[in-house]
């Protein structure tokens, strides 16, 4: 999986006029691999902080007679999974 993505990438680095040496290509692909990482990073601190409006609107439905408790927790479980 992660070998044709790096072939694929490997292939536009070398036919880029900017990658010229084994060092340009070095560079080129950490700032790749660093931006990928940088992304999924953020991806996630998105995904917890979505997840954690969610368990405090449900918990504030609990608190407000709403919902029971259980069903706040399943629908937490089910966000979850």
């Amino acid at each position: 999986m992660f070998e044709q993505t790096f072939k694929n990438i490997e292939d536009v680095l070398w036919k880029e006029a900017g990658c010229a040496t084994e060092l340009d290509y070095t560079e080129q692909t950490s700032w790749l691999l660093f931006l990928n990482h940088r992304d999924y990073l953020l991806q996630r601190r998105v995904a917890y902080a979505n997840f954690g409006e969610l368990k405090q609107s449900l918990l504030q439905n609990a608190f407000s007679g709403e919902l029971t408790v259980r069903e706040a927790e399943a629908a937490v479980e089910e966000a979850t999974a």
